[in-house]
């Protein structure tokens, strides 16, 4: 049944399928390829005890544990999965990939073998299997002698929501209150190993403990904080793996803060103080006072305070005091009136404090006059001038700039007749869009009164002034072009799938009178297609296999078989050259077969029992050493 747990070897396997719908195929669909819709990959589980080829090598599938052995001199880890696409299989270590080498082999079944195995090899190896749907992984361990394995993770996990968390050992582990957090130890070893809790390396009582040898700590608080170490033992040895518990609390406002009022007693008499709220408090004070705000919050760990102004960082001249709590301001005079706010941040959360300040005694005054906007005819007006007055001082007006402007009105000035001078109207449409054409436009000499009204001109009155203005002039000179297309050439460019190929024809750009041009010159055109896709006999083609031969050998590490593999008409069934074929993947043409041990007295094929039958005589066959199955 899918999905199931088992216990296997001394540690509970907890084997599952993917999120996709298990699909398990039949030697039969397997052998011909069965067509079947999309799916996620699924990894196969096959629950059987470790094989032993020899006394050196043994072969294994997931979920299971491989006890490495002082004469171990091989181990091969299998992983099959299907899916729609194929999966991609990969391999990880402990959580991280797995770098191949000399030793560490990936087959090509995707099979992981470790050659010559050492005690750097011990672990958790995980198959992954991934496609464009989805992913599967399934874990197996490998321990030294039976020595005692945990699955460690070096992730750090912070929880500031969920009611619950589960991390596996070798975690950092952060959470708000009031949350129940479950810590994984995972554990593999021949025999199986005993599982012991600490906390701060004093031994936890058993009611702490779930039934899989993992730790519930419910309804954690403050006093739950410490290093959790979680000890796997068996006779052949111990392993230890430990993880940080730490409690998070969100910021929260205090009614006080006693560093304020220490800062306060050493300022100066013109210096005013407030603290910041939720809800926002006000301070109103005279320009050129200065001011001490502070941020009374606590939290767990302790909150990092940001000071800004109107939302934005501060920019203007401040100073932070007892760690970032207190922000104090030498000249208000810098700021104009505003929102304060500090922002108090951990991994809990955050909490936004806030104040307003208001400064006194700014002004507007109207007093002054700008500069006349014209110089001659019915348009001329002035604008009474501004200006931000402070006990009848100028200041920036940016002071004033919460104060309601008053009611400003234009007054004429410069009303009278003006020069005569040329006046012209917009261009006309070109006459022709390419190849040359022209523009006109209508010029006239012109007065403009006092009363806003345009009495008509001689033209010697203007020509007095100024130069007549250009009532012609050319346009649109660039050539008249256009995009041309020749035939479309025969069907027969490289085959893209079934009896589909692609055909070219060529595409320049061209005057209206043949003459070949830069294709720039046509960019502003829709260019006809060069190339698409056509129908044709020739790659109407597909691979056709042979039946597998005989495998060449009835057991141990060697044996193979071929069959033959060409790319053939569907039609006339005739051999095609391969590239035709290339838009498929190619059948393989090879593979590993009747790859079991070799029992005693198991007869061997041709030349190899000959070869055995002579080493037992003492004969030599070969000046080479012998390496083959007796």
């Amino acid at each position: 049944e899918y999905p199931f747990h088992r216990r296997v070897s001394g540690f509970t396997s907890s084997l599952r399928t993917s999120s996709a719908e298990t699909f398990i195929p039949t030697p039969v669909d397997l052998a011909n390829g069965l067509h079947r819709p999309p799916q996620k990959p699924a990894i196969l589980r096959k629950i059987s005890a470790a094989q032993q080829l020899s006394a050196s090598e043994v072969v294994t599938h997931l979920g299971q544990t491989v006890v490495l052995a002082s004469g171990t001199l091989s181990v091969l880890l299998h992983c099959e999965a299907v899916g729609n696409p194929k999966p991609t299989i990969s391999w990880a270590k402990n959580g991280e990939e797995v770098k191949y080498n000399d030793r560490l082999l990936l087959q090509p079944d995707d099979s992981l073998q470790i050659l010559a195995p050492v005690e750097a090899d011990v672990g958790f190896y995980a198959c992954n299997a991934s496609n464009a749907l989805g992913s599967d992984s399934v874990s197996i361990a490998v321990t030294l002698a039976g020595k005692p394995l945990i699955k460690a993770s070096r992730a750090t996990v912070i929880n500031t929501e969920s009611p619950a968390v589960t991390v596996d050992i070798g975690s950092m582990v952060k959470t708000i209150q009031k949350a129940n957090v479950t810590i994984n130890c995972q554990v593999a070893g021949v025999p199986e190993a005993k599982v012991t809790w600490f906390k701060n390396k004093v031994k936890l009582s058993s009611p702490h403990h779930l039934h899989d040898g993992s730790l519930f700590i419910g309804n954690v608080s403050l006093s739950n904080q410490g290093l959790y170490s979680c000890k796997a033992a068996n006779l052949h040895g111990e392993v230890t793996e430990s993880s940080q518990l730490l409690v998070l609390e969100p910021p929260r406002p205090l009614p006080y803060l006693e560093e304020l009022t220490a800062v306060l007693t050493n300022a100066g008499p013109s210096t005013h103080s407030v603290l910041t709220s939720p809800s926002g408090t006000k301070l109103t004070v005279s320009p050129g006072g200065s001011a001490l705000i502070g941020c009374a919050v606590d939290g767990h760990p302790t909150p990092n305070i940001t000071w800004l102004y109107s939302g934005e960082p501060l920019n203007l001249q401040h100073q932070l005091l007892a760690a970032g709590r207190i922000l104090q301001i030498l000249n208000v005079s810098d700021f104009t009136d505003g929102e304060f706010s500090c922002l108090a941040q951990n991994e809990a959360g955050s909490l936004t404090q806030r104040m307003s300040l208001a400064i006194q005694e700014y002004r507007w005054s109207v007093d002054k006059l700008t500069a006349c906007s014209a110089s001659c005819g019915h348009r001329g007006v002035q604008l009474p001038l501004l200006r931000c007055l402070l006990d009848g001082a100028e200041v920036n007006t940016s002071y004033c700039r919460e104060t309601p402007k008053p009611s400003l009105q234009p007054i004429a000035c410069n009303r009278r007749d003006c020069p005569s001078r040329w006046m012209v109207t917009s261009w006309s449409p070109c006459t022709r869009s390419c190849g040359g054409g022209l523009q006109t436009r209508r010029v006239t000499c012109q007065r403009l009164t006092a009363t806003g009204s345009s009495v008509p001109m001689s033209n010697e009155a203007c020509a007095q002034v100024s130069k007549r203005p250009v009532d012609t002039q050319n346009c649109n000179r660039q050539p008249c072009v256009e995009w041309v297309a020749s035939s479309w050439g025969q069907c027969n460019g490289p085959c893209i799938g079934p009896r589909l190929a692609v055909q070219h024809r060529q595409v320049f750009c061209q005057t209206k009178d043949g003459t070949s041009v830069s294709s720039d010159q046509c960019s502003s055109l829709p260019r006809p297609l060069s190339t698409q896709n056509c129908w044709t006999d020739v790659c109407g083609v597909h691979w056709r296999v042979s039946l597998w031969t005989v495998c060449t050998a009835t057991c141990g590490n060697y044996g193979f078989q071929s069959r033959r593999v060409d790319c053939v008409h569907i039609r006339t069934n005739k051999p095609m050259m391969e590239h035709h074929c290339s838009w498929r993947p190619r059948p393989a043409n090879w593979q590993r077969c009747n790859i079991t041990p070799c029992e005693n007295g198991t007869l061997l094929r041709g030349g190899e029992a000959e070869h055995c039958r002579s080493r037992k005589e003492g004969r030599v066959l070969s000046q080479k050493r012998s390496t083959g199955p007796c």
